[in-house]
């Protein structure tokens, strides 16, 4: 498995020349084509009295507005890509969260990021992560906010014996291979013969694929993700993978859990797939 196509997405309202620069360099490092992806929507205003002629002039404004905006990040991005004909734009009027997640299909991984928290509940001009993560049927790797370049020598698998874990292991693979140092570890409050069976069954999967892995069981009560951000800072790790949404994904969506907690954080990149 390869990364052979790549979709950087951008926030219409907080692009990131960063992200454009580390999907670049990944795309480069793998000799992927890149696209580059923007949506933003329009909204209906309050009715006034009259005939419509004030809401069907305000959505042709904003139709205007955002086509505008599109250019510009169009423009930002292909003085990164320069004239490559691996890079491509995508710019269009429409839900974020929906337009992504099926242009999706066009690509191997997702490149996003954080966005800025003023700007996270704007749902006609933001992507929502939580939903890109859980229905886009492609991994999402989450660029850290202060991060201008894209390294994964040294790699946290949070590992749960999960589908979506399972999911996250095969997903990285083409970034687990190239690491030299790779750990994978499992939160757990106590010990257990079934998590050593597991663990010990996905590290020799990813030895008899070539990755450079050692594991460790961490032995906590504290809220798993921010363990896993503790242990990756520890390490000094530059990309977290991890399934995303692993258990009651109702429970975790509404009351926070792991994956809103690696969501969130934006001090190292992230992997996540569901």
């Amino acid at each position: 498995m390869n990364y052979n196509v790549l979709m950087v997405h951008l926030d219409i309202d907080d692009p990131s020349d960063q992200r454009i620069q580390i999907a670049w360099q990944m795309a480069e490092e793998f000799e992927a084509d890149l696209i580059g992806f923007c949506a933003c929507n329009t909204y209906m205003p309050a009715p006034v009295d009259g005939d419509g002629g004030f809401e069907a002039q305000f959505l042709v404004q904003q139709t205007d507005d955002i086509n505008r905006h599109l250019t510009m990040l169009r423009d930002r991005f292909e003085q990164v890509t320069g004239d490559s004909e691996r890079a491509t734009w995508r710019g269009l009027v429409g839900d974020p969260t929906g337009l992504l997640t099926k242009h999706a299909r066009a690509a191997d991984l997702i490149v996003s990021g954080r966005l800025e928290e003023d700007l996270q509940s704007n749902d006609f001009r933001n992507v929502d992560t939580g939903s890109l993560v859980l229905s886009s049927g492609r991994p999402v790797l989450l660029a850290g906010g202060d991060k201008s370049s894209f390294s994964a020598d040294r790699i946290l698998i949070g590992w749960k014996n999960t589908r979506e874990a399972r999911r996250a292991v095969i997903d990285a693979l083409p970034l687990l291979r190239r690491a030299s140092d790779v750990l994978l570890a499992s939160v757990e409050a106590s010990l257990n013969d079934e998590v050593k069976e597991s663990i010990a069954d996905v590290v020799r999967y990813l030895m008899k694929h070539g990755v450079k892995v050692r594991s460790e069981i961490l032995l906590s009560s504290s809220h798993v993700g921010d363990t896993l951000l503790g242990t990756a800072h520890a390490m000094k790790a530059d990309l977290i993978v991890a399934g995303g949404f692993g258990h009651s994904r109702l429970r975790e969506w509404v009351f926070g859990g792991a994956t809103r907690t690696l969501i969130a954080d934006g001090s190292v990149h992230r992997f996540l797939s569901n």
